[in-house]
């Protein structure tokens, strides 16, 4: 069967790769499609897929982001103009949902943030089958139209952490990772980002890597990598995960990495599952950064146990399509 994968993110890229190897081990052919984004490039080229670039990501204005969504789905409906994709899949991509809907392709989604209203309204209505957490209450998702959800008892990330091997920071001091703030996101407009505040705060308790969104300026306080970095290797040498949204800090805690996630966006049910859990993830206020991690700094836990217990979501993309073979 032909299967196509759109990847947004840098999110996007770590799932899809997970995805593309999985099936293409079962014989089916897949079609990995990507953005320009600040994300994403990179990471392909570091896992070694190969992909299709195909438009940009330009959040600048609203008619440029729309603009850009257009174009894409242009040259989506013009790369599948004579063989159509069996399943289209993606987490949440809008451009992927609106042309498999147009030409009758089953779509498959995963989705973890039910605040992301916008991106919910136009692309989970379109979706045929929603793979989504447990910890997510249905009714979440079923308001923006979704017909079938089937839900895993896991996180996401459990995807593509599920076989990592632990790893040691040989740094002669701590190794604090700051993940900044998704600023350009719709969810995100008006709302302050304190992430590199905090990064200021915390280098007194050791080495601070901040890992910007768009930029790579040099800081004279702290460290920020100029190119390229394996945020997943990284945070799992690290003694601390600071962030906003939350997926680096879980990939972190299913790690055994202590994680502070910053309450910006409202309530994160699958944070909360995963602290419930006992593994290693703090949701805090803004204010309350420097105390946790005065803390729990390298109060590194072996989490191999709980891990083993989660689900992996593409075990249930695997279901789906072997299903209909």
């Amino acid at each position: 069967m032909k299967i196509w994968y759109d990847a947004c993110t840098g999110k996007h890229v770590r799932y899809g790769f997970e995805v593309l190897q999985r099936l293409q081990a079962l014989g089916h052919e897949v079609i990995l499609t990507t953005r320009k984004h600040p994300d994403t490039l990179s990471l392909l080229n570091f896992l070694g897929a190969d992909f299709k670039v195909v438009g940009k990501y330009t959040p600048f204005s609203p008619r440029l982001r729309l603009e850009e969504s257009l174009k894409r789905q242009l040259a989506f409906s013009s790369m599948f103009n004579s063989s159509h994709p069996n399943f289209a899949v993606s987490h949440g991509s809008i451009d992927l949902c609106r042309v498999a809907y147009g030409l009758g392709i089953n779509t498959i989604s995963t989705a973890d943030a039910p605040h992301a209203e916008a991106a919910n309204k136009l692309a989970l209505p379109l979706v045929n089958t929603l793979i989504a957490s447990k910890a997510i209450p249905v009714q979440e998702y079923k308001r923006f139209g979704v017909d079938k959800i089937l839900q895993f008892d896991g996180v996401d990330e459990v995807a593509w952490i599920h076989d990592r091997k632990p790893e040691v920071n040989n740094e002669e001091q701590p190794l604090i990772i700051i993940r900044q703030m998704e600023t350009k996101a719709s969810y995100a407009k008006d709302i302050p980002d304190f992430t590199e505040q905090i990064a200021h705060e915390l280098v007194a308790l050791g080495k601070v890597i901040f890992i910007p969104r768009y930029e790579r300026h040099r800081r004279a306080a702290f460290s920020v990598p100029s190119k390229f970095v394996d945020t997943v290797e990284l945070t799992a040498k690290a003694d601390l995960v600071v962030s906003v949204g939350g997926t680096i800090s879980r990939e972190a805690a299913l790690q055994g990495t202590p994680s502070i996630v910053i309450q910006t966006f409202g309530r994160s049910y699958v944070n909360d599952y995963l602290s419930n859990l006992g593994f290693p993830l703090f949701t805090v206020e803004a204010e309350e950064v420097r105390q946790v991690a005065d803390k729990r700094l390298g109060q590194k836990q072996d989490v191999k146990e709980k891990l083993k217990q989660l689900e992996n979501p593409v075990d249930y993309i695997e279901r789906i399509i072997q299903n209909a073979v």
